[in-house]
């Protein structure tokens, strides 16, 4: 079932959903499932799994550095596929325009419809280490709003290179990325809005923010992408904060700002279990109040341990 299809089925009741990443090649699926079975008492519609881009490794050979290209963590499709038959679930893949030519994104697609996924969040993706700026690959694209794009066109029956008299045209629900306090690259909100607009008419079906700490801000966020017209599902994205550095490190990578009675209780804490127990709080405050408003779904950033996410949907659902 389409994620859209599972919100109109809710009747205003706000889902519970939660994103993974894949484990690192040589790890067992099996530490996956330890921390995706506690959460299945809460009856998430659909689970998101991330993919992650290529990264060079560099492999010393006869004294001298022979830099290689790698996927840290592969599977997206083939973990998706594994949690819809182990837990009948729908399952979101992500699709990266990074790191991937327009050929090899249809072959994932034929792929996806092929086991009966028809959920993708289409996403840019981020620049590899080693560049400043995002750059596509010979053969990819450049923006999510033409990744969109070759995925309708696929919806359509249209392929890349060949003509064919399709029987069964594949039906993806497409979902893409929203930034409440706008993408790092963007010059301003309002820009970053223009974007988003941009995606929803190729032909994205949701929205699902970037983390976010301030509820405020995504209140605003959705009057303002209203007001450009873009009327699609807009779900709230929740990290819980759980370690101490994620003070610097989520504002550095993410360009996203903490209030500052989060900052203040965090420093507070003497230990790492205790921030763990603010970040729950927190988003068990946030998840009340987003709740409160009727969003459509509470989806969130799990990552890794699934025990914090837990507590907090024992509190909401």
């Amino acid at each position: 079932m389409k994620v859209t299809e599972h919100i109109k089925n809710a009747n205003g009741k706000t889902l519970f959903s939660f994103e993974i990443i894949p484990p690192k090649k040589g790890n067992s699926i099996q530490q996956l499932y330890n921390n995706i079975d506690p959460l299945m008492e809460f009856k998430p519609p659909f689970i998101d799994v991330t993919t992650s881009r290529e990264e060079y490794v560099y492999i010393e050979k006869e004294g001298l550095l022979d830099r290689k290209i790698t996927r840290m963590r592969p599977g997206t499709v083939g973990i998706c596929a594994a949690l819809k038959h182990k837990y009948d679930v729908d399952t979101v893949p992500h699709v990266l325009c990074g790191g991937f030519t327009k050929e090899e994104t249809e072959y994932l697609l034929v792929d996806c419809h092929y086991l009966g996924i028809n959920n993708v969040m289409a996403l840019r993706g981020d620049a590899m280490k080693h560049q400043q700026y995002f750059e596509a690959c010979k053969g990819g694209h450049q923006f999510a709003k033409n990744l969109v794009g070759q995925i309708q066109n696929l919806n359509r029956g249209k392929y890349l290179h060949d003509v064919i008299e399709v029987d069964d045209k594949a039906d993806f629900c497409i979902g893409v990325a929203g930034y409440p306090e706008k993408h790092i690259e963007a010059p301003s909100l309002k820009t970053d809005l223009k974007r988003l607009k941009e995606k929803v008419d190729a032909g994205a079906d949701y929205v699902v923010t970037q983390m976010f700490f301030d509820n405020k801000k995504y209140f605003e966020f959705v009057e303002a992408a209203k007001q450009e017209g873009i009327n699609v599902p807009i779900i709230p994205g929740i990290k819980p904060i759980a370690v101490k550095r994620h003070l610097q490190l989520l504002p550095q990578v993410f360009k996203i700002d903490l209030p500052e009675d989060l900052i203040d209780a965090v420093d507070n804490c003497s230990t790492n279990e205790q921030v763990r127990q603010v970040g729950i709080e927190w988003a068990i405050n946030q998840s009340k109040e987003l709740q409160k408003a009727g969003v459509p779904v509470l989806h969130y950033y799990s990552m890794g341990k699934s025990d914090n996410i837990k507590a907090i949907a024992e509190a909401i659902f």
